[in-house]
């Protein structure tokens, strides 16, 4: 951030009085501009035991697979914005149901939350934003093109819980230090 989105002056980075991290500061107007992480809202869509499973059409990772997922937009409810992710990837009806999986992608500034979900029919088809969508049982899977490693924790976890019968809440911390993936379960 360069300017300030109230009065057009430059901001600089520095520690507010009463708070103890560096935001960006209007020199003029001294606005504060918060900066924090964006939201992802997902669900894991399940039809007679298989998976609904949606192939990239964007970057990043174009042509990779994954479950319907996108930024959750302001006005909206974390579980509605799951459910109008399924539609608008795989232009699929979808019930929501509990919560899957929190995901903190820390060096991106972004939280996924996965939740369960029931296909309510199997009319559903390609949205603008996947090449092809489909039905996976558990063994079809295309884990070595799954695009994201949020979307493979939330996926297995699923799996693991459906196996045992229960519907757990798992949580996971990824993040690079020193050039290195670190992945931390909670």
């Amino acid at each position: 951030m360069k300017f300030c989105s109230d009065c057009g002056a430059p901001v600089t980075l520095l520690i507010p009085d009463g708070d103890h991290l560096a935001r960006h500061v209007c020199t003029v107007c001294r606005t504060v501009h918060y900066q924090n992480p964006r939201i992802i809202t997902g669900c894991v869509p399940e039809w007679q035991g298989k998976i609904l499973l949606c192939k990239r059409a964007i970057e990043p990772r174009l042509g990779y697979w994954t479950l319907p997922a996108g930024f959750m937009e302001n006005g909206e409810a974390v579980q509605d914005g799951a459910a109008r992710e399924a539609m608008e990837e795989a232009l699929a009806h979808v019930q929501i149901g509990s919560l899957l999986a929190v995901v903190n992608v820390i060096r991106a500034h972004q939280v996924h939350i996965m939740f369960r979900a029931r296909l309510l029919d199997t009319d559903f088809g390609v949205g603008p934003e996947s090449l092809e969508v489909g039905l996976y049982d558990e063994d079809q899977i295309p884990w070595p093109d799954i695009a994201f490693l949020s979307v493979e924790f939330a996926l297995r976890r699923y799996l693991d819980d459906r196996r045992a019968g229960l519907e757990r809440t798992h949580f996971r911390d990824i993040d690079w230090q020193n050039q290195q993936l670190v992945i931390t379960d909670r």
